[in-house]
């Protein structure tokens, strides 16, 4: 089969999980016998055409803009454009495969004046994010979901939690929607060059202290707020004796001020941005990862910490429940409950036999359910549904 694909993120330009979504699932689509042509943006020094693992990349320029909005029209008018070149040189393509809303205007469009059937991959929808749609903005971003969703042959999401919302949020019928799973390369988090740990652990917490973290955007929805308030339970419990780090980029002024609000500033540690490498040479330092979010489709930062073997506390919030086994590969607590959030720390920092005997279950079931050779024959498996329920049509 050959496949085009459209993204609005793809490295070296990662803003949430879908660059690294498109960047692992297509090459093993690849070395099933697939061609992939995969459309991106423009972003710094990286090349505007190259192939990655067998991956045929094609960044565009998108013209400035004014705001947001703007901006996504504009991207969709290039990915357009360079799209219609490829189908009439490179093509004919079998599928068009968009990744989120933003892409939409432009697959659809592709879809109708090529008569090339679209799958469309929803990570997120605007109603999950905001519990509703409140908003102009949000209803104007919930339209384009809608869309996208409607025009889509098939409709692909990360869990079982998302199929429902997908129903009832974008109004797509059940069968229309088809659950994958994403996964993660464990392999990836044990290529770390020689280190001194015990002198890197020190650039974040003494020896003595037990290092929790979370690693993320700093958005509403991530729930940051919930395990700042969580901590001094936390430190009161383990008799002071941990620290909290706090990993990603972006405004961190208002959890900062909340947390010496509640008299623990000196116990967290905002590091803003942290590069792949010193990511996962924290991650062999640390002790607990938590990720109490809000809101959360699937929570692939839960499957990077199976992998780096941190055992993980997350919250029963979307599809973190389907990731994480409660007490058999992790510890899942309350969403938006401090208290239920640092019960679930404490079991972890205070019972590491019972933590090692998590982390182990849970990089079994990094193989058992997550690998991405798994996730492409499934992906493979959409794309043939499609092209068989095609050849039996007449597209007017």
């Amino acid at each position: 089969m050959k496949i085009l694909v459209l993204t609005w993120e793809f490295p070296p330009r990662i803003v949430g999980g879908i660059a690294r979504h498109v960047a692992e699932l297509y090459p093993e689509l690849v070395k099933l016998g697939h061609s992939i042509h995969l459309i991106t943006v423009e972003f710094g020094e990286a090349p505007f055409y190259e192939i990655v693992d067998g991956v045929h990349i094609h960044r565009v320029p998108v013209a400035p803009s004014h705001d947001f909005f703007h901006w996504i029209v504009n991207l969709n008018e290039s990915m357009g454009h360079q799209g219609g070149k490829l189908i009439l040189e490179e093509g004919p393509f079998d599928i068009i495969h968009a990744h989120d809303w933003l892409v939409g205007d432009a697959a659809i469009a592709l879809k109708h004046t090529y008569k090339v059937p679209l799958v469309a991959t929803v990570h997120a929808t605007e109603f999950g994010r905001y519990n509703g749609v409140h908003t102009d903005t949000q209803n104007y971003i919930c339209g384009k979901e809608k869309l996208l969703a409607f025009d889509a042959w098939r409709v692909i999401v990360c869990t079982d939690y998302m199929r429902r919302e997908v129903e009832r949020a974008l109004e797509t019928p059940w069968d229309k929607v088809d659950v994958v799973y994403n996964g993660i390369r464990p392999e990836k988090k044990h290529r770390l060059p020689d280190f001194d740990h015990g002198q890197f652990r020190r650039c974040f917490a003494e020896d003595s202290e037990k290092i929790v973290y979370y690693v993320g955007r700093m958005t509403y929805e991530k729930g940051v707020s919930v395990l700042l308030n969580a901590a001094p339970k936390v430190l009161e419990a383990m008799g002071g004796y941990a620290k909290f780090v706090i990993i990603g980029g972006g405004n961190t002024d208002h959890l900062k001020r909340q947390a010496w609000d509640l008299g623990i500033g000196g116990k967290c540690y905002f590091t803003g941005f942290m590069s792949d490498l010193d990511l996962d040479r924290f991650q062999t330092v640390a002790d607990c990862a938590v990720f109490p979010s809000l809101y959360e489709p699937f929570g692939i930062v839960a499957l990077e910490s199976f992998a780096a073997r941190v055992p993980v506390v997350v919250s029963d919030t979307g599809g973190f429940p389907e990731v994480v086994r409660h007490t058999k590969t992790g510890i899942v607590t309350w969403t938006n409950d401090s208290d239920s959030l640092a019960w679930g720390i404490l079991e972890v920092l205070k019972n590491p036999g019972y933590a090692q005997w998590l982390i182990d279950n849970a990089y079994e079931d990094l193989q058992r359910r997550f690998s991405w050779a798994k996730i492409a024959k499934q992906t493979e498996g959409v794309y043939g549904r499609v092209l068989h329920e095609r050849s039996q049509v007449a597209w007017l």
